[in-house]
């Protein structure tokens, strides 16, 4: 299951779009709020304490490692991890430096999951409005089905990639504290991204405030 929900998570997403035709991404921004917040607390109440277990005085490092990550990732994304995805009209060649970031960015979450499975439920929260997100702005941009097919289905075999490394790979096994650190530090940026970006003038509104307690309530009670 570890393998299939992230994949089943990115299908879920395409098929809501075709189904329910989406015109504006903006109309899942509670859904992407709790998505974040739900993802954020995840992080908080299970992947910081089990790091800081250790006695290494690195794990810091290593968390800002992965902020620094991500921020750079996101150069080339464009901010897509948190729901902002910038596609030229009639452009009909494949993106393939988002594609690239996006891919990174799924293979390092994949990482942890083997070992939390309400990190794993976390994950698919945060795929879903993602996926619709990307989805609808392929269709938007007049990219062909063939293409956003392509790259859907490719971009959802990088988490269970991830996954797959994590539990055979030696050197990962051997890191595996230092790599979930660097998971976490992309975490922090991506979900507290999505909190301040899901709401217009980055202000707290009352139905996205409650969004945010229930999603960490939640995660609490998991």
């Amino acid at each position: 299951m570890h393998y299939l929900l992230p994949i089943l998570s990115i299908v879920a997403g395409y098929f809501f779009v075709l189904l329910f035709k989406p015109q504006k991404p903006g109309s899942i921004k509670l859904f992407l709020a709790f998505s974040g917040a739900f993802l954020l607390a995840l992080t908080v109440f299970e992947l910081l304490p089990e790091v800081y277990e250790t006695d290494s005085k690195y794990i810091g490092v290593y968390i800002m490692a992965g902020i620094l990550l991500q921020i750079f990732l996101e150069f080339f994304s464009k901010g897509a991890e948190h729901g902002h995805v910038h596609l030229h009209k009639n452009d009909t060649t494949f993106p393939w430096m988002l594609f690239a970031s996006l891919s990174i960015h799924s293979f390092l979450e994949g990482i942890p999951i083997h070992d939390h499975d309400n990190l794993l439920l976390g994950i698919i929260i945060h795929k879903i409005p993602i996926a619709i997100i990307l989805t609808v702005y392929f269709i938007q941009a007049n990219y062909s089905q063939k293409n956003t097919l392509i790259f859907l289905i490719l971009f959802s075999l990088m988490t269970p990639a991830g996954s797959f490394a994590a539990e055979h790979l030696d050197f990962l096994k051997d890191y595996y504290v230092e790599a979930t650190a660097v998971v976490i530090g992309i975490f922090l940026h991506v979900s507290t991204t999505i909190l301040f970006e899901s709401s217009e003038g980055h202000k707290f509104n009352l139905a996205k405030l409650l969004i945010v307690i229930f999603a960490a309530f939640l995660a609490f009670l998991l």
